[in-house]
């Protein structure tokens, strides 16, 4: 397994404070509720590894862009995932008191703030989206329904919900993935999709290999956050350690043991990189960012 990639991590750091710099700008924006504004920026200002708008970046980078028409593309993307994790958060959902190190938002405020800040989040994501300077309009819809398509009942929130059903239940590897395929790589891999859109001249081909390269990557998110909830220090993931265990959740490491876990890990990263093998160097960056995501600590 490869340790820490300097060229992911230069990365992430320039996407990071692009990325943020945008979000703190936007999220100034007129609101009708001064409170409300407040969550939403705790939500989305208090830190996070933004792997998400960085592959999406990473994605319009390889196909030789220079990431100045992905930038707002990958701010609604970081929003979309924002929100989910406040209702995630959420007692009703996986009830948890910490997130990034900080107290949840729905602890920070109250439960009615916290699932006001995810709606408000989720709408102006889509508000930005379909406003994007420097693409076209008919692009601007594409993503539009890429994102909603991943967001929603056919992608994240369904695989919330498969999440939700499965507490206490053996799956199997192929129910397990399934779920995941959902509730982790669906945004994952219509982050990178979105990036790879803003290139005015991307083939189907390159489409379809980037495409490849996230779902595989999406798997392997999840694997190692698995793993990280096993092995994990709380002080550094960021959330209370063993938590999944705790809850009866199913998990990779629970499915194929620790051992397994990891050997599955190796081949998504073998699957992730080989679908980058008729990319050039522009690629780089995705080659670097799916190192970055199985070696990562928290």
């Amino acid at each position: 397994m490869p340790g820490p990639n300097p060229l992911a991590s230069d990365f992430l750091e320039t996407c990071r404070a692009r990325v943020d710099a945008e979000l703190d700008r936007c999220i100034t924006r007129d609101s009708a509720s001064g409170r409300l504004q407040e969550a939403m920026r705790y939500s989305v200002l208090g830190g996070g590894k933004r792997i998400r708008p960085a592959l999406c970046l990473a994605a319009a980078k390889a196909l030789g862009q220079t990431g100045d028409e992905a930038l707002i593309p990958a701010c609604a993307v970081e929003l979309i995932h924002a929100y989910s994790l406040i209702h995630d958060d959420l007692p009703a959902m996986d009830d948890d008191e910490l997130r990034r190190g900080r107290p949840t938002t729905h602890i920070a405020f109250d439960e009615a703030t916290a699932i006001l800040a995810g709606d408000a989040l989720q709408a102006l994501a889509f508000g930005w989206l379909a406003e994007a300077p420097g693409l076209p309009e008919s692009v601007r819809l594409i993503m539009v329904r890429e994102l909603a398509r991943a967001s929603g009942h056919g992608g994240m929130v369904g695989g919330q919900a498969i999440d939700l059903e499965s507490v206490g239940k053996t799956l199997a590897l192929a129910q397990l993935e399934t779920m995941h395929r959902h509730k982790t790589g669906a945004l994952i891999e219509t982050s990178v999709r979105i990036g790879a859109l803003t290139a005015p001249s991307v083939s189907e081909q390159a489409l379809a290999s980037l495409t490849e390269y996230a779902k595989a990557l999406g798997l392997a998110f999840q694997v190692q956050d698995d793993l990280l909830d096993i092995e994990g220090d709380t002080t550094v993931i960021g959330k209370p350690q063993g938590s999944d265990a705790a809850r009866a959740k199913p998990t990779y490491p629970a499915l194929l043991g620790v051992a397994g876990a990891r050997e599955h890990l190796a081949d998504l990263l073998e699957q992730a990189q080989r679908s980058l093998k008729d990319f050039g160097a522009e690629a780089d960056p995705l080659r670097a960012m799916a190192d970055y995501v199985v070696a990562r600590t928290h």
